[in-house]
């Protein structure tokens, strides 16, 4: 079957979702047809206990004709998007809060170089769902991404991360490295200047819009509103959780962040890198939020792991978006390159 214009088995030999997707950006997809044969959602009589992961699909509306693929993990429904036919699965997270999307072009290059790249929005970003828990929102989004490749039966995966996708990416290597078979590192977050930033951006804006205004002001940030708009159900989500649960989850999520946002590596401290065995390869960032330091030290504590360059200037942005995007081959070459070293080492 082909899966977003490519061949897609996942795993070799059971049905998959056949559709395509509109060229332009953004969270409206198109099937060309859609068949759903695996993973089957497994039938509960009346007081069973839940499923811990079950596919789900989602009414059409007029703005999104037809869903993309929807797993529900721990509760949380996810959407992701396999791209490739075969070969070894690399799970891409992307950065900040951004969904699939910005990864997606970064997956085709692995696809085409034999690899199955899966990239999915995380909880709280693109068109999944909203789910605020939990001390710390890395580590909730790690122990779904964890929950979703078991749920797919992938099996150990290599594990690639950028900004918030690189802190997730770490502390699954460090808590499950039975899971991961190598971690693709990009843009690394540290220093002073990204926790302030990154703790407004994440956390102090909808604290203060929420005092301002309630629900409804959180509804009509930027984010949450286009949380809404491409999953409609979101919005009876925030408006069941109401100010007074809201307010808290923030507060609590902003605290955890806080805790770890001084190390040089954001979220870990040097001796929690310094456990992570898994091989690894740490692509230096060049802007204000991802300097290339916190590459440098997650490499000089990580001991399997190899430091690379792709961007070399610095740039004068807190996030050089346009450079990174303009360098996706360059990426793609330095991670297909560690891939394929893995690949022969492992037989």
């Amino acid at each position: 079957m082909r899966c977003g214009g490519r061949v897609s088995a996942f795993p070799a030999g059971r049905c998959w979702w056949r559709w395509t997707r509109p060229a332009a950006r953004g969270f409206r997809y198109r099937r060309r047809s859609a068949q759903r044969c695996w993973p089957p959602a497994r039938r509960t009589r009346r007081g069973d206990a839940a499923p811990a992961a079950v596919l789900v699909s989602r009414p059409e509306t007029p703005e999104q004709e037809a869903p993309m693929p929807v797993m529900q993990v721990r509760g949380v429904n996810l959407v992701y998007e396999v791209l490739g036919d075969s070969g070894p699965v690399v799970a891409i997270s992307p950065g900040g809060r951004r969904g699939l999307g910005s990864d997606r072009a970064l997956g085709l290059l692995l696809a085409e170089a034999g690899y199955r790249a899966l990239v999915y929005d995380r909880r709280n970003t693109g068109g999944s769902d909203i789910a605020l828990a939990g001390d710390s929102e890395s580590h909730e989004q790690a122990e779904d991404l964890l929950a979703l490749l078991r749920a797919l039966g992938t099996g150990p995966a290599y594990v690639a991360g950028c900004s918030s996708g690189a802190r997730l990416s770490l502390l699954l290597g460090l808590r499950h490295p039975d899971a991961v078979l190598g971690l693709l590192l990009w843009r690394v977050t540290g220093g002073a200047y990204a926790a302030k930033r990154l703790a407004f951006n994440y956390y102090e804006q909808y604290l203060a819009a929420v005092e301002r205004g309630g629900i409804e002001a959180v509804c009509g940030t930027e984010h949450f509103s286009a949380l809404i708009k491409a999953n409609p159900s979101n919005r009876a989500r925030l408006e069941a959780m109401g100010a007074e649960a809201f307010a808290p989850q923030m507060r609590r999520w902003l605290a955890g962040f806080h805790q770890g946002s001084g190390h040089p590596v954001a979220g870990l401290a040097p001796e929690e890198l310094r456990r992570i065995a898994v091989p690894a390869v740490l692509v230096a960032g060049n802007d204000r939020v991802h300097p290339a330091e916190g590459a440098q030290s997650a490499h000089r504590c990580m001991p399997n792991s190899v430091f690379r360059e792709v961007l070399t200037t610095p740039a004068d942005a807190d996030v050089d978006f346009a450079g990174w995007e303009a360098a996706t081959a360059r990426l793609a070459a330095v991670f297909i390159n560690f891939l394929r070293g893995q690949e022969a080492r492992r037989g």
